[in-house]
């Protein structure tokens, strides 16, 4: 705080007011940096140039910078990946030491983001951020470029404010490859342990109910994913002079893909964790309005949208390999592979659920076909507590900075990197937020971002920092990532 600025008064209608200016006097230059900051293609996948992800790191410590912490720099860890050691992509770690009694709250987001796809498939380029009806369209103007901003505008508007006794102790922590499944994640935490210790970790990346109405995050499903290729040729061979005794191995990959749901639409897939979601107000309506989906499709499944959605295993198949149509001729296919990703409830071991989707996979084999599955990623689920004193200072700032109640929801994704958080800070509270909303379209194009929600988030985000200052560190609840199958903190409106 400078000598020229006055002291913030005490907790009360009066300090959330100076509060509520300082932010909105920022909003300007929080959009310039989100903005400057989606410009940059900082795409982790390897196939791109990776040297836009080391400039978006440059970026966001520059930002960081400029936002007033003490502590700003761009790390790297060691690690293992498919057998071979690499350097993780650079994180930015940033940090502002806490004052005596004080808790120190981690602050997480990603600068990397998701190939854009095929531009013609964007209404503008991905990465040259354009307003349209109140919101900002790019890749990363939602996930997660907002939520680095939203970390960054925060303590901008802050630090001037707080005297060095005041406020809390803040590390960010902004990784380079979340979008690659974060594989080196855990390495990194465990090299930067001591960096990285907080009572109170915030995600930001995640997403509200919908625009106007913020949510925090209380539980996430599991995810689990593989590659499964069925043979029953030794090589390709006329379908008139061959076809009829053998069945070619698309048919069966699709006869065995089938096998995966029951009629009503489950997962057939026995020895899963199924939990509920508990009382949440999501209509069908609501979700097929969401999701886009195709009047007079049928939704799939047993119980409620939000049971289905948040709390019930999910299998897709996201890939499949085998003759293009074009590039057909009348010859039996020998061999035809599918990529299956199948998320899982809460509470769900993913080694588990890995062991019974193989399972299932090779007792199916239709026609005694030879089938291979190869294993992919795991991800552990996640449950909170949501009565930890964290979460009653999030839910007064939320409702304070969006004029709406707080709206605890499950999230039907994975966001598998905070299970290696729970493990690192096994005390830790951890608040899963975001600027999402079912609009956003993350990963897809025409991503986008609503600026009021922003603004709301950046407010939002302010008052829960500063009040958090009022509670005693450690701040401090049992949070889970766990395989029994108890999901703690249901979901609730």
């Amino acid at each position: 705080m400078s000598q020229d600025t006055p002291p913030l008064p005490a907790p009360g209608p009066e300090r959330t007011e100076v509060l509520r200016r300082a932010c909105a006097a920022g909003a300007a230059a929080a959009r310039a940096d989100l903005e400057a900051l989606v410009r940059v293609p900082s795409v982790s996948a390897r196939a791109f140039d990776q040297a836009h992800v080391a400039a978006s790191a440059e970026a966001v410590a520059d930002l960081l910078r400029r936002a007033g912490l003490p502590e700003v720099g761009i790390r790297t860890a060691a690690a293992v990946v498919d057998g071979r050691e690499v350097r993780s992509a650079p994180a930015v770690v940033a940090r502002r030491p806490a004052p005596a009694g004080r808790p120190t709250v981690l602050l997480y987001a990603h600068h990397d983001v998701q190939p854009p796809g095929r531009d013609e498939e964007w209404t503008s380029p991905p990465f040259e951020p354009t307003e349209r009806d109140g919101r900002l369209f790019g890749r990363g103007t939602a996930d997660d470029k907002a939520g680095v901003v939203v970390h960054a505008n925060a303590l901008r508007t802050l630090l001037p404010l707080w005297g060095p006794e005041d406020g809390v102790g803040v590390t960010v922590f902004v990784e380079g490859e979340e979008e690659v499944g974060s594989p080196s994640f855990a390495a990194f935490l465990a090299e930067h342990r001591a960096d990285l210790a907080a009572d109170v970790i915030v995600v930001a990346d995640s997403g509200n109910w919908r625009v106007g109405v913020p949510a925090i995050t209380t539980t996430l499903r599991g995810l689990v994913d593989c590659v499964v290729t069925v043979s029953v040729l030794t090589h390709p061979v006329h379908s008139g002079v061959n076809g009829g005794p053998v069945l070619d191995a698309l048919t069966c990959l699709a006869r065995l893909l089938a096998t995966l749901h029951d009629e009503a639409g489950d997962v057939a897939v026995r020895g899963l964790v199924s939990g509920s979601a508990g009382e949440v107000d999501l209509s069908e309506a609501q979700y097929r309005a969401d999701a886009g989906v195709l009047d007079g499709v049928l939704l799939a499944g047993t119980g409620s949208v939000a049971d289905r959605l948040w709390a019930k295993p999910a299998i897709s198949v996201i890939g499949v390999d085998a003759t293009e149509v074009d590039r057909a001729s009348n010859t039996l296919v020998p061999s035809a592979r599918a990529k299956i990703s199948m998320r899982l409830a809460p509470g769900q071991d993913p080694s588990a659920a890995m062991t019974a989707l193989r399972r299932h996979l090779v007792a199916h084999a239709p026609f005694g076909a030879r089938v291979e599955v190869a294993e992919g990623e795991r991800g552990s689920s996640f449950s909170a507590d949501t009565t930890s004193p964290a979460h009653e200072v999030a839910r007064a700032a939320f409702e304070q900075a969006y004029g709406a109640g707080v709206v605890e929801m499950g999230m039907g994704g994975s966001i598998p990197f905070i299970a290696d958080l729970v493990a690192e800070h096994p005390a830790a509270s951890i608040l899963v937020t975001g600027v999402e909303d079912p609009d956003s379209r993350a990963h897809g194009p025409d991503e986008s971002l609503h600026l009021g929600d922003f603004e709301r988030a950046c407010l939002g985000e302010v008052l829960l920092l500063d009040g958090l200052a009022g509670v005693p560190a450690p701040v401090t609840a049992p949070v889970t990532a766990r395989g029994d199958g108890a999901a703690a903190g249901a979901p609730r409106p």
